[in-house]
């Protein structure tokens, strides 16, 4: 049996995180007509939390106490990663692009290390903003595919702005999850995603009129599984959990890998051809975190041998 080192397998951990995440924004922009965007994260969220509770609810009487005392920063949390950037992220999908989407959320790197220092006053070696630096570059290139020309193509609009600040609240969230609580990650999950519901319910009324109108086709059935299920559950028990190995500005970085994998996803399931701006792309993004990794990986060596 394989056994592979906590911070490789938190990057192969957040490497398919990524995949996930990068299927949700291509989801969420494909039901953008067939679902309203706060119903959406609503159902995306309850059905999250009733997968998750069955086995969270011994942990959760266990927290109890826990929870009790640390309520104000797990609500703050859960307002931030779970309500507030879905909210942002798929009302933003209504009026921008996927590719848009994963771009703007590529500024998230950037962002943590910038929330770290103005928090926490934690300040980033040379040698990762270089990395995060030559990541957000591969974005660029695959995104504006290796043209100069078409960022006058590129129109900001209100899409854009709503995902702007869903990655402004994801960065705070990845940022603070260092304050996260002592307590069961299956009771975390559960006690986030109920504020998520929570939160979704009020926005998603202000929906009715649409919601009356819907077609409820295979088609919305799916995305509704699948968001629920595996960008939710999946996804976000393995993002904690890299975080807690390799901190929010290694694992923050890998929000990078989106774009190449909503690349990769479009050419499988769309047939669009992959290009010589994409692969350019792929070995910055890629460079950028072996480049994050190695840095990372020698300031633990230091560390242990100081």
């Amino acid at each position: 049996m394989i056994r592979l080192r906590p911070q490789t397998a938190a990057y192969c951990m957040l490497a398919l995180v990524m995949l996930l995440w990068a299927g949700n924004s291509i989801v969420g922009r494909a039901v953008r007509d067939d679902i309203p965007p706060f119903l959406l994260a609503l159902l995306r969220w309850s059905g999250a939390l009733l997968v998750i509770l069955p086995f969270a609810a011994r942990y959760l009487a266990e927290d109890r106490p826990v929870i009790a005392r640390n309520w104000p920063m797990i609500l703050l949390l859960g307002l931030l990663g779970v309500a507030a950037f879905n909210a942002f992220l798929y009302s933003g999908l209504r009026y921008t692009t996927a590719s848009n989407g994963m771009l703007l959320q590529a500024a998230i790197p950037a962002l943590v290390l910038l929330v770290d220092f103005a928090i926490f006053r934690i300040r980033a070696g040379i040698g990762a903003v270089f990395g995060v630096a030559l990541s957000t570059l591969g974005v660029v290139v695959i995104v504006f595919q290796g043209r100069l020309g078409a960022l006058s193509e590129i129109a900001f609009n209100r899409g854009d702005a709503l995902i702007l600040t869903a990655v402004v609240a994801w960065a705070f969230y990845t940022s603070l999850l260092r304050l996260r609580p002592k307590l069961h990650a299956q009771s975390f999950l559960a006690v986030t995603f109920t504020i998520g519901v929570i939160a979704m319910l009020p926005l998603a009324a202000t929906e009715w009129r649409e919601i009356t109108a819907m077609t409820w086709s295979p088609g919305v059935f799916a995305a509704i599984l699948y968001v629920a299920l595996l960008p939710s559950v999946v996804a976000y028990a393995l993002f904690n959990a890299a975080v807690a190995t390799l901190g929010p500005a290694s694992a923050g970085q890998a929000i990078t890998l989106m774009p190449l994998f909503g690349a990769l996803l479009a050419a499988l399931t769309l047939g669009e051809q992959l290009h010589a701006h994409h692969y350019a792309g792929m070995a910055l993004i890629l460079g950028g975190i072996i480049v994050s990794a190695i840095v990372r990986a020698r300031g633990t060596n230091s560390t242990a041998h100081g």
